[in-house]
């Protein structure tokens, strides 16, 4: 593959039909974007592992959104590692990448390195909240933390919530191609069934804790469709998830060649976030002169940092909250 060729796939998620199964799907890579949100901390790697697998899903997921709405997917759990938090940011405009944003909070004492991540979130919960702009109540669904990973988690609340049948493969490390620096890569591929009749039984699923699986979905001819483009999605290796080497049009021809796959236009990803000094300024508006002044530094300044891109605020505290004395002059600052 040609170095344009690489350029061309870094940072895309690549819509797909297999016309023959009744199956849509995405082909994502991330590089350049991922490293972006890596850079902005200093994560264990159990954390990192973690991070880049939900930035990952979140881009596969995110692909299907309309223009200007937010996703924005959670895991908060009881261990180590308590917070893992992506937002996707549809386009605003069709040609217009879509920006994507992550970051994660944890106990360091506690973690224990070398161990399995997910498992270190302990017992909680995994989210998927829709926000489609103002005027508008966002949709949230969740399922608890099971099947030992955050894209098993995802499988379970499409089967749970939407009662479609999916499956996310995965891959995400560090590249060490000779010469060159070591860099963050990701690809994964998600596969989903073409909705059809909702299940209306009130019985448990064949998944952890009797809930829903993919496979407690489909049945007959569907289920033959669905086992058997599994299967082949099985074949592939982490190498040919992640790239470079291997565009996703050349990994679906190898995969499913014969499922008839069909792609669409391909949605750029980058690394974005929406903080700015009016929106922290507005998210202190609900605090009193006393809880600013508690906030308040020796130096006489409320400080705030943007737990995703890591900008830095300075404020006047007589210009803050809803008890605020002076107008917001020119004291409002970022810096690196």
């Amino acid at each position: 593959m040609t170095l344009t060729t690489r350029i061309a796939w870094d940072d895309t998620v690549l819509p797909f039909q297999l016309d023959r199964s009744d199956i849509r799907g995405r082909v994502a890579r991330l590089d350049t974007t991922l490293e972006q949100i890596l850079d902005q901390h200093d994560y264990p790697p159990e954390v990192e592992a973690l991070v880049a697998e939900m930035a990952l899903l979140t881009a596969m997921i995110g692909q299907t959104i309309k223009l200007r709405w937010k996703l924005s997917l959670q895991m908060r759990g009881d261990g180590p590692i308590r917070l893992i938090a992506t937002d996707f940011f549809a386009p605003g405009e069709d040609g217009v990448p879509a920006r994507l944003r992550a970051f994660a909070s944890y106990d360091a004492e506690r973690l224990v390195p070398g161990a399995d991540p997910f498992a270190q979130t302990g017992k909680g919960y995994f989210a998927i909240l829709i926000d489609q702009g103002a005027g508008t109540a966002p949709y949230q669904g969740i399922t608890p933390l099971s099947g030992g990973s955050l894209r098993s988690c995802a499988e379970t609340y499409f089967a749970q919530s939407e009662q479609l049948p999916t499956r996310f493969m995965v891959g995400f490390g560090q590249s060490h191609e000779p010469g060159k620096p070591v860099n963050w890569r990701a690809g994964g591929v998600m596969l989903q069934h073409m909705p059809k009749a909702q299940r209306v039984s009130g019985e448990g699923g064949s998944g952890e804790d009797g809930l829903l699986a993919a496979e407690d979905l489909v049945d007959g001819d569907e289920g033959e469709n669905w086992r058997r483009a599994n299967v082949l999605l099985d074949t592939a290796d982490e190498l040919e998830l992640v790239g470079p080497h291997v565009s996703p049009t050349d990994l679906l021809v190898r995969l499913f060649h014969e499922e008839t796959p069909r792609v669409f236009d391909a949605l750029p990803v980058q690394f974005g976030c929406t903080c700015s000094a009016d929106r922290v300024r507005q998210s202190l508006s609900i605090y009193s002169a006393k809880d600013i002044g508690h906030m308040t530094t020796d130096e006489g300044i409320v400080t705030a940092a943007c737990q995703f891109c890591g900008a830095h605020y300075e404020f006047d505290p007589r210009t803050l909250g809803f008890e605020a004395v002076s107008p917001p002059g020119g004291e409002d600052g970022q810096t690196d």
